[in-house]
């Protein structure tokens, strides 16, 4: 009994199109990794308390910069000075990881493959 191939698929153009997917697949992978080196260096910056706290986070997630107003310091409420630093940071972070998916969303035209970024 021979076996069925699925339509479209002949022993002439099969493996090409398997070579072109191959190399789509590796394009794309290459145009991801690039853009992740590039948003890993971007900076991100969020505030809260209405300025009073500001953070800058990079695109690889790591904090740069935490700036305190001193009208925000008071030693009777350190809990709201670390709801406000915790806030922007979080915030920063959000920020850069959106752009990121975007990025590579656009990239990848929504494609989700398991291992590719």
């Amino acid at each position: 009994m021979k076996a069925r191939l699925p339509k479209g698929f002949n022993n002439n153009g099969g493996g090409q199109n398997i070579q072109q997917l191959a190399r789509q697949a590796q394009k794309m992978q290459e145009e991801m990794d690039e853009a992740s080196k590039e948003l890993d260096v971007k900076e991100y910056t969020a505030a809260a308390g209405g300025g009073a706290v500001e953070a800058v986070v990079t695109g690889a997630l790591e904090v740069k910069a935490l700036n305190i107003s001193k009208d925000v310091v008071d030693p009777e409420d350190i809990d709201m000075l670390g709801d406000l630093i915790m806030a922007a940071v979080n915030e920063a972070i959000r920020k850069a990881r959106d752009e990121k998916s975007a990025t590579m969303d656009r990239i990848s035209g929504g494609l989700n493959v398991p291992g590719l970024f």
